[in-house]
């Protein structure tokens, strides 16, 4: 019943009577039908659409797409040949198929298999994880494409059809709350008057509504069986990405019609304020404009793996090296020195070692050591890496503090290619609407007749103060001294009862009550209707008139009647926070017809509610250009009023001359409620004659049914003569409440060195207010604000904007220039048409130069494109590594032009998530996204590659070594099985166990000191010279081993008997010394140890004993010349047992002596953190002194962020102690007393 009677009561409303500027509402000129005619036909504008007949668009040449959409990277038929394509673009992956080939014919110098099988492991895992990540995106769009919209099928009969179903002429009927799920054709909705409202904030980020309206023609089309008999036929543009535009006309009984944006519903966008509409399917599945507007989401890869090609380059360069060497030595040995050994000649068909041809012979040497040397190259390095950020990424998503209980989502990692990208991020480039701020408006605080009501207490004025607690004596003083009742404060001993009243100051105190959704107001002097008690009781009551009348809301019945409250529906969420507060106050918005408004209000003459009716006569609303709106109304006595409200510069302009007196208090008001980051509005007033209406309103009626392009010019032009000698009656403070935890998330991240930049649809004011809201600025911080002139902007040329902006550009670096050594940071702000100007080509570098030398940079009125080219730039530019976040579709092309693109699964649709690398249920997610798993991730990602550099030259020179030893002859060292299981079992667990759990701190350290994530950033632990350093530690570590083998079981026995080594006692003996020394090694390397690795690393150890008692123990025809190695070979030796424990000790000394002599005397700050909290082990070590001290060092000095904003307040604070100070001083030396002591002839 109360939905339908709500639905009854906006039925009555017809709002194309009363808006006068929407578009939607204007008529088109004949001109303009004329110019949409000629239109049709032509080329990109062929599209016909059958309306009810979705049957005749199954065949050629109206057969248009399902709406199915895919965003998937392959399908079943291009799977293979596109994997395959990309696992060998990879170079080691590409060698190793070359090696492969090579190993079908008579060069290789191992079997086929033990070349193969590696290879064939690798790349099957690697494509066994893209499949697996391209069948999460399946499924996520399998979600999108199964949602259901009721659909006609037949006589008036609508039934639940999947999205994915759907297909042009297709009639749908979408209610309240839900999407549109293609492109649809408005036909009626559930107001008289066709009009409907729609939320865009998906598609362009902004949260108030726009107004969409039907044709007159097809109104009647208002009930489910009137589709029945329906049949029409839509001429329109072809499929094009602009969301703003769209031509055609629409043939319905026997009459054309055009067609304009107005009718228009596009996908990705809500139904809001309305009860139902009913549309027909114009464009569908990838032929709609939001998904045109889309982009194939690229391959992205990290600078770790980027930079890891260029370490395959060098070891590929290392192998050739030494196969020319082996080559060219070959050479030497066949020409000079073979011919000589006749007791060493080979058969005549072995054409690699033929002195015939010594030529030919060195050139099939060269392939063959190409092949034997691979090991350099570690093939297992790609699919180890992908094992590991698969088990990182697990890591992530199973992590419990990234879980958000109220919407009851966690952070997902939807690629595992970005992991150690995380902890590189120097720029951060964020959304605004549903990123930062939760799409949800808060009354906070107002100000009436010149006194602030709400409180002024901010969280930035209470850190400040708890933070001055142990530096001043208890110091009293009042901040604002126009107003002594503004705030006072006591920085000794705080606590929130230390902000008690002064003076009889009671909205101070914290007053618990009930919590109401868009009122988070505390004041006892208006609340409880103590606003009666007021000294201006005419201005208070006018300002909650105001707050309850200008408007364009709809009261709906709450399903709390006991407490006889009222929710409301209105264009923007303002605006119904004004109501509920309206409410909250005392005068509740009950009731509105066509021409009517009905008020509950509290009379304060008889202290009762009274029922007050007001005549609505007319509605100016709000538009960007016009930046007020107003109503005229009349009350029951027949006195007219003008209410207005709107942008403090417009209103104040429009002021008469007795309306200025609460203007001097109010100002200083509005900047004190734009420092805390809140959203404002002015509320005034004026009386009007009746004779003045009369003469206005039919001048305002004349120009409102004006048809032409003067229509605009006669509407503005009227409202200005009605609009003015206002009375200012204050303002009013809602919050764009930002969504938990984003300040603090923020001031975490500057603090980690993250410069942060805000790219937003909306307009100026709200991001200039966000960014004061969430810390971006400051109020001490000087902002510089680049915008069109109104000269270059009327010119309309572009060398005039260009020189324009180019003048502000210049004139602003130069100032960064002079005063960037001083205290004060910069901040830019940026509107839209600017922003055009600034990104061409012959300007870009300059703006980008001044950008990135500002603290801030917040850039307004920014389109989708523009989001994603400030994104490819700054990335160009800077050269720094770049995270973009938003919640949007207008977000999808950032997302996805930023190194790494993160998405909220928030309220709103899943594609900026679809588009992402990560998505976040909330923005404060971030921080520990990046400063611990990034962190994490790149550190461990990094100690892999190099680990892996080090144990395959460590192995790989061995063979080298021995080629050397035996005069190039082509012998391998070790056995076929041997090389195969180095990389595939033997050393591939540790090194899988390092890169998924290593942390060098905990993840509440790393949190306390985030300048540790700096680390990443600068590329610590992965430059070139650590890079270099690994690969000689390897080199050295392989002259070791097999230098010590082979000159101490050279010239001895091995055993008792006399029993000397063989080439195979040779090779088992060096091999083992060699997995000893690269486990060994990475024990060393590890800080974090779980009895994972423990396992992992001596269980390796452990497995190749096994491995070599099983192999030995198989036939000959099997284990070859390792037939019982280890049992009746080496086994029973002391000395090979002792030559392993010799070998390992000194090829880990350097590295041992490297890491003593760096954590004593060059120690990091990761080292230093270890020390600590070793040392204090025993003790709670963070309530030592040392610890402290470490963790403020830690903490980089910012110029953005909650703690900049403390720091600056407290600044602030110690120069107004001073004045206080000196004052007192001045007035007690000045005194008559003082005067008499001092000059006293006894003192």
């Amino acid at each position: 019943m109360v939905a339908a009677s709500s639905r009854k009561r906006k039925g009555k409303i017809r709002w194309s009577k009363l808006y006068s500027f929407a578009a939607c509402f204007r008529p088109l000129t004949s001109k303009e039908r004329l110019a949409a005619r000629e239109l049709i036909g032509q080329p990109g504008f062929s599209r016909v659409v059958f309306c009810n007949e979705p049957h005749l668009h199954k065949r050629k040449p109206y057969k248009y797409p399902y709406n199915y959409i895919s965003t998937t990277k392959y399908n079943v038929l291009t799977f293979l040949p596109r994997a395959l394509f990309e696992q060998f673009r990879r170079v080691a992956n590409f060698y190793f198929l070359l090696a492969a080939i090579f190993s079908l014919f008579s060069l290789a110098p191992f079997s086929r298999a033990s070349l193969i099988a590696p290879l064939v492991f690798v790349v099957g895992i690697s494509m066994l994880k893209e499949a697996v990540e391209d069948w999460h995106r399946f499924l996520q769009d399998l979600d999108v494409n199964n949602r259901t919209v009721k659909t006609h099928i037949s006589n008036g009969v609508f039934v639940d059809k999947l999205w994915k179903e759907l297909r042009v002429g297709d009639v749908v009927k979408v209610n309240k709350g839900e999407y549109f799920p293609s492109d649809l054709l408005l036909l009626s909705s559930g107001n008289e008057d066709g009009v409907c409202y729609v939320e865009t904030m998906n598609l362009d980020g902004e949260t108030n509504l726009k107004i969409k309206r039907c044709l007159e023609a097809s109104l009647c089309l208002n009930e489910d069986e009137e589709f029945s008999k329906f049949k029409a036929t839509v001429h329109c543009e072809d499929p094009n990405p602009n969301l703003y535009t769209f031509v055609g006309n629409i043939e319905f009984e026997k009459e054309s019609y055009p067609l304009s944006p107005s009718q228009l519903l596009l996908r990705d966008s809500k139904l809001r304020n309305t009860d139902y509409i009913y549309g027909v399917v114009i464009f569908s599945g990838h032929d709609t404009k939001a998904v045109r507007n889309s982009t194939r989401s690229p391959s992205k890869r990290s600078r770790i793996e980027r930079k890891m090609d260029h370490i395959i380059y060098i070891l590929f360069s290392m192998l050739v090296l030494v196969s020319l060497v082996s080559s060219f030595g070959s050479l030497l040995y066949l020409r000079q020195d073979m011919v000589d050994w006749w007791y060493l000649q080979l058969p005549d068909d072995n054409k690699v070692n033929d002195p015939s041809k010594p030529v030919q012979s060195a050139g099939l040497q060269f392939i063959r050591a190409l092949i034997l040397y691979g090991y350099l190259i570690p093939i297992s390095l790609y699919v180890s890496i992908e094992v590991v950020k698969v088990l990182q990424t697990m890591l992530i998503n199973k992590d419990i503090e990234l879980y958000d209980d109220v919407t009851c989502k966690s952070v997902q990692a939807r690629t595992s290619n970005l992991n150690e990208e995380l902890g590189q991020v120097e720029m951060i480039l964020s959304d605004k609407t549903g990123t930062l701020t939760c799409n949800q408006m808060e009354f906070r605080k107002c100000s009436i007749a010149g006194v602030s009501y709400g409180g002024d207490i901010t969280e930035v004025d209470l850190a400040a103060s708890m933070r001055m607690n142990a530096d001043f004596e208890p110091f009293e003083f009042s901040i604002d001294e126009t107003d002594g009742a503004t705030r006072s404060f006591e920085p000794f001993e705080f606590s929130v009862s230390s902000f008690s009243a002064q003076n009889g100051n009671a909205r101070l105190t914290k007053t618990e009550g009930p919590v109401i959704k868009g009122f988070n107001f505390r004041d006892d002097r208006l609340t409880n209707e103590n606003w009666i008690h007021g000294s201006n009781l005419f201005d208070i009551t006018m300002f909650f008139r105001v707050m309850a009348l200008c408007h364009t809301g709809i009261p709906l019945e709450d399903d709390n009647h006991k407490m006889d409250k009222l929710s409301y529906e209105a264009e923007s969420p303002e605006e119904v926070s004004f109501l509920i507060a309206s409410q909250e106050f005392g005068f509740q918005f009950c009731r509105r017809t066509q021409s009517l408004m009905v008020l509950r209000e509290f009379d304060p003459s008889s202290m009762k509610e009274v029922e007050r009716e007001y005549k609505l006569l007319n509605l100016l609303e709000f538009s960007s250009s016009r930046k007020r709106m107003s109503v005229i109304v009349s009350n029951e006595d027949g006195q007219i009023f003008l209410l207005c409200k709107g942008a403090d510069s417009i209103i104040f302009d429009r002021l008469a001359d007795n309306g200025r007196a609460y203007e001097q208090a109010t100002t200083m008001h509005l900047s004190s409620y734009a420092e805390d980051g809140l959203r404002t509005l002015a509320f005034a007033y004026r009386t009007i004659e009746a004779a003045e209406y009369e003469s206005w309103n039919t001048i305002f009626t004349q120009a409102k049914a004006t048809i032409g392009p003067e229509r605009e010019e006669l509407l503005e032009q009227a409202s200005e003569t009605i609009e003015k000698d206002l009375i200012l009656l204050g303002v009013v403070a809602v919050e764009d409440k930002l969504q938990k935890g984003v300040p603090e998330c923020i001031d975490k991240l500057a603090q980690a060195g993250l410069k942060i930049w805000l790219l937003t649809g909306d307009k100026r004011e709200t991001a200039i207010n966000i960014g004061f809201a969430c810390s971006l600025l400051r109020q001490d911080m000087k902002q510089f604000h680049l915008s069109l002139s109104r000269d270059a902007e009327s010119n309309n040329q572009v060398k005039d904007m260009k020189e324009d902006i180019l003048q502000q550009i210049e004139s602003s670096y130069k100032m960064v220039c002079e005063e960037r050594n001083k205290e004060a940071p910069f901040g830019l702000v940026i509107d839209g048409k600017a922003l055009e100007i600034a990104l061409r080509g012959d300007v870009k570098d300059e703006f980008l130069q001044l950008a990135v030398n500002c603290a801030s940079v917040i850039c307004c009125r920014v389109s989708p494109k523009q989001k994603a080219l400030i994104t490819r730039l700054v990335k160009q530019y800077t050269g720094k590594t770049t995270l973009a976040i938003g919640d949007g579709a207008n977000d999808v092309g950032m997302i996805q032009e930023a190194d790494i693109g993160v998405g909220i699964s928030g309220m709103e649709g899943m594609q900026a998530v679809m588009a992402s690398d990560f998505s976040l249920p909330q923005f404060r997610f971030l921080e520990r996204l990046l400063i611990v798993h990034g962190h994490w991730c790149y550190q461990r990602i990094s100690k892999m590659v190099l680990y892996f550099v080090y144990k395959n030259v460590a192995f790989g020179l061995t063979l080298f070594y021995y080629e050397l030893y035996t005069s190039f002859s082509g012998e391998v060292l070790y056995d076929d099985w041997y090389m195969t299981m180095f990389n595939v079992m033997l050393t591939s667990l540790p090194v899988i166990a390092l890169g998924v759990l290593e942390q060098d701190v905990s993840s509440d350290i790393c949190l306390q000191f985030p300048a540790l994530y700096q680390q990443g950033p600068r590329n610590v632990h992965f430059s070139w010279s650590r890079i270099i350093g690994w690969i000689l530690n390897g080199v050295v570590s392989s002259l070791v081993i097999f230098l010590a083998n082979i000159y101490i079981l050279s010239p001895t026995a091995m055993r008792e008997n006399g029993f000397v080594a063989d080439i195979d006692s040779l090779g088992a003996t060096t091999y083992t010394c060699i997995i000893w020394t690269v486990n060994c090694q990475i024990a060393l390397i590890t800080s974090h140890f779980t009895w994972i690795q423990h396992l992992s690393i001596w269980g390796s150890i452990l497995l190749w004993y096994i491995f070599l008692l099983v192999y030995g123990a198989l036939p000959p025809n099997f284990s070859g010349n390792a037939f019982q190695v280890l049992v009746e070979g080496i086994g029973p030796a002391p000395l090979y047992w002792m030559i392993t424990v010799l070998v390992v000790v000194v090829s880990l000394l350097p590295y041992f002596i490297h890491i003593v002599i760096q954590r004593s005397y060059f120690p990091m700050d990761d080292h230093i953190i270890q020390e600590m909290e070793q040392c204090y082990k025993k003790y709670d070590v963070r309530d030592n002194e040392m610890w402290v001290r470490e963790q403020r060092n830690s903490q980089r000095s910012t110029r953005i962020g909650f703690s900049a904003r403390v720091d600056a307040k407290i600044l602030s604070f110690n120069q107004q102690l001073q004045q206080k100070k000196l004052s007192i001083y001045r007035s007690v030396t000045n005194s008559p007393i003082y005067r008499s002591i001092t000059t006293s002839p006894f003192s």
